[in-house]
């Protein structure tokens, strides 16, 4: 088994570092994108290493007909919301052995994917995304923020998902551990907690009032986040265990940071250089800052992400009355 083909569906900030990234391997990448007027053939991303990956995109285009045919591999870095749509268009133009996946599971790609396409593809899905990327020129200039130490990934329907964990490897130079299931890439304590009981920590008393300085996300985290996250975390923990999905391949929200406590958490999450430039989302007003509920972190987390770990938890009766205030929080936001 041997990718040489790859096309990227989506065109925000993974999808055009990963781009970077596979061609710098000399793999042929295609773009799928609802912009591709934007998008710039020749590709340049950088990482704090001062490492430089480059090259010349094959097609771009946002009709699946000129971009997915001859394709070995479709690679989804899309958010939660698109998953469903992108999969039910490029589903005519996919030949048996392609093999589709997403950038990262905590968003609903299996959960989509068992419905659209069944069990005729290979599926993948990452339990976290391979970067922290940027874009510093939209379509063609890619920053990567920081690498993860390994990734783990899913693989369904596979005659041989050793052999297609060794590929991957190849292609993201990273050690990739294969997970036992679709649950073990699908849920995480990642954005859809870490993300959302931030969010709620920060406005859940808000009132139309302007921010007059805005908090940073993670550089001006708090222990009361901290505490919100710890008691969803416990409480998504209680459904792991329900699973039967052990803590070492979803390790506990303190256990993944090192920390101990709410004020260790803290502590630890606010000296994580990576993520010391990134801004809470918020928008400029004729009157000043205020919380932007349109925003990715509201209306993908939420209603993609938490809801899953909410449906599933319903599903096996666990007590979740923290991620219940707090999910039913965020969609009040953005119904």
């Amino acid at each position: 088994m041997e990718i040489n083909s790859i096309c990227i569906c989506g065109g925000g900030s993974l999808g055009l570092v990963c781009a970077g990234v596979f061609l710098s391997k000399g793999i042929k990448v295609n773009i799928l994108t609802g912009h591709p007027d934007n998008w710039n053939k020749n590709i340049k991303v950088y990482d704090p290493l001062g490492n430089e990956y480059k090259g010349r995109l094959t097609n771009i285009s946002s009709n699946p007909e000129e971009v997915i045919p001859g394709s070995d591999l479709v690679f989804l870095t899309v958010p939660g919301f698109l998953i469903e749509k992108i999969l039910r268009d490029i589903t005519a133009f996919l030949a048996s052995e392609t093999i589709i996946g997403s950038v990262v599971s905590s968003t609903g790609f299996f959960f989509a994917a068992h419905e659209i396409l069944r069990e005729k593809y290979c599926l993948f899905g990452f339990q976290r995304v391979p970067y922290i990327a940027r874009q510093q020129k939209y379509g063609e200039v890619g920053q990567i923020l920081g690498y993860k130490p390994s990734l783990n990934i899913a693989i369904e329907n596979s005659n041989n998902s050793l052999l297609l964990k060794n590929e991957f490897e190849k292609l993201f130079g990273t050690p990739i551990n294969l997970l036992n299931n679709f649950y073990e890439a699908s849920l995480t304590n990642s954005n859809p907690i870490l993300h959302t009981g931030r969010l709620y920590s920060l406005w859940k008393d808000y009132n139309g009032e302007i921010i007059e300085n805005p908090p940073l996300f993670y550089a001006d985290w708090t222990d009361e986040s901290s505490e919100y996250l710890i008691q969803m975390d416990n409480e998504f923990q209680a459904l792991l265990r329900k699973l039967g999905i052990c803590e070492h391949v979803i390790p506990s929200i303190l256990n993944y940071y090192q920390s101990k406590d709410s004020v260790t958490l803290t502590k630890k999450i606010k000296s994580i250089p990576a993520f010391q430039s990134i801004k809470s989302p918020v928008k400029l007003t004729e009157r000043g800052y205020i919380p932007d509920f349109d925003s990715r972190y509201f209306i993908e987390d939420f209603p993609y992400g938490l809801r899953f770990i909410k449906d599933l938890a319903i599903k096996y009766d666990i007590n979740t009355p923290i991620i219940d205030k707090v999910y039913d929080w965020g969609l009040s936001k953005i119904m």
